[in-house]
């Protein structure tokens, strides 16, 4: 285990050693009940004082994520249904230091479950499985050539000529040589942290935000600082203020439909944003999922449309919405920003396969494409209703939900003092996954809030889930309440 600490940063060693470990003890690193190193070797290792050691620890047993036991040593928590009888060594280490600081996205996704509200994806049946499989025939007919060839690193030219006129349409004037295809979203998100990230470099998100952006940020060592949401999206107040204080590299967004609370970001809200992106000489990193994803109006125009000065990089994930299979995504720059992420895409792979590239064309001809989300849109509104209406019935009253104007996803809050992450064992011994709240925090997590995705399981598994974790949360919450005033359990 390799923790960088950044010893001129504003963030205070203890902090920086505290949020180390617990995304470590948070990924599954080290093992619920295992032993951390003493005090003495993290010192040692870490050419910190004991003193700012012991901080750290104390940081970590106040959130509730270790527990210490004089004379014993420092222990990651147990949840309540745990034996505690046996406490564990410390992990043995591997060979080679590894430089992993955080990997909750794939913790949380590792798990089979017969219901799935976990994977935030669209079920396979309403994907155009029958279009892939013919543009695959006719390609292997007309131009077999394509099985055989390289493609261009910054992406089939073809396909990006395609992308561009798609996104004219969603109010963005871009020429096919500022779009670069990438192997999914997520690799756009990597290439942006691999270029313009090092370790002690300061991130601001969305608190909460998508997990799997946290995981890159902190593989680059970032330090990241969060700014909270209201029903307009990003405070600009609290960022104003966090910007008098800090100077961020980077400022990642997910404007439309937010992942995972819903929230859409207002027009007026992007304007102020992108002003002080640019006044501070700072650049975005706009995600956009599912802006097509909408069930009563489409979102605002995308911050990129207000960018002439090239501190926006747009990113534009197709794969959930057409095919995950093929893994195509979209990074947009200009300049030399991205002259920079082309050339770490040509250190990442050389370029995404070019079969993927040509399979997936057809379907993105504006024509088909907007035949294609119109049908989606409608299929997923059902299932976002149905499970509101579920909810509204089996839920126990003390619950709380997000009702999203798209996307596909529905974010849910308990209790305060009840935790998510303990109710996913509950809910894994039913066969049944969600992704605990928890996960989706840079900082300091709230516990109480959990994430399901209602596109990818189909209607039956839609209503029979919802049931019972509704059963299994009415449960819960009973036992919770008989052992009110005892301390809270992770």
């Amino acid at each position: 285990m390799n923790i960088e600490l950044n010893r001129g940063s504003r963030i205070p060693l203890a902090r920086q050693i505290k949020q180390a470990i617990a995304d470590r003890i948070l990924s599954g690193y080290f093992k619920k009940g295992a032993r951390l190193p003493s005090v003495r070797k993290l010192a040692q290792s870490l050419r910190v004082s004991p003193v700012t050691v012991i901080h750290a620890l104390d940081l970590l047993e106040t959130k509730g994520l270790v527990k210490r036991i004089h004379g014993k040593g420092t222990f990651v928590y147990e949840d309540e249904n745990e034996s505690e009888t046996e406490q564990t060594e410390e992990p043995t280490p591997f060979p080679v230091s590894d430089y992993l600081h955080r990997s909750q996205h794939w913790y949380f996704h590792q798990r089979e479950s017969e219901i799935n509200f976990s994977l935030c994806a669209v079920h396979p049946e309403l994907l155009p499985a029958s279009d892939l499989a013919q543009s695959i025939r006719q390609l292997a007919m007309k131009d077999p050539e394509v099985l055989v060839q390289y493609g261009e690193i910054q992406g089939d030219l073809e396909l990006r000529r395609t992308m561009a006129k798609n996104l004219a349409r969603e109010h963005l004037a871009l020429s096919p040589q500022e779009v670069l295809v990438t192997n999914g979203a997520q690799q756009g998100i990597d290439l942006v942290a691999r270029s313009f990230i090092g370790p002690g470099d300061l991130v601001v998100t969305e608190e909460p935000t998508y997990t799997a952006a946290i995981d890159a940020f902190r593989s680059r060592g970032a330090n990241l600082l969060t700014v909270p949401m209201d029903e307009e999206g990003i405070r600009i107040d609290k960022l104003t203020a966090l910007l008098d204080t800090y100077k961020p590299k980077l400022i990642y967004t997910i404007p439309s439909f937010q992942n995972p609370t819903g929230n859409v970001m207002s027009a007026k809200r992007r304007r102020e944003l992108f002003d002080l992106a640019r006044h501070t000489n700072c650049l975005i990193l706009e995600d956009d999922p599912w802006s097509e994803i909408f069930f009563d109006k489409a979102p605002p125009p995308p911050i990129k449309s207000l960018d002439q000065s090239g501190h926006v990089i747009y990113l534009k994930g197709i794969s959930k919405m057409l095919s995950p299979g093929c893994r195509v995504g979209f990074l947009t720059a200009s300049g030399t920003v991205l002259h920079r992420l082309v050339a770490a895409k040509t250190h990442a792979d050389l370029g995404n396969p070019l079969l993927n590239q040509k399979v997936i064309l057809p379907l993105l001809q504006p024509e088909n494409l907007s035949s294609l989300l119109k049908q989606l849109r409608t299929v997923l509104k059902k299932r976002r209703d149905t499970a509101l209406r579920l909810l509204r019935h089996y839920a126990p009253p003390q619950i709380q939900w997000t009702i999203p104007q798209g996307g596909l996803n529905l974010w849910i809050s308990l209790p305060e003092r009840i935790r998510a992450n303990s109710l996913l064992q509950e809910a894994e011994k039913r066969r049944i996954s969600f992704l605990p709240g928890s996960s989706c925090y840079p900082g300091d997590p709230e516990w109480n809030h959990l994430r399901i995705s209602f596109s990818y399981v189909d209607e039956g598994q839609l209503k029979e889930g919802i049931q019972k974790l509704c059963s299994i949360l009415s449960a819960y919450l009973a036992s919770a309440e008989s052992r009110k005033g005892e301390t809270p359990l992770f």
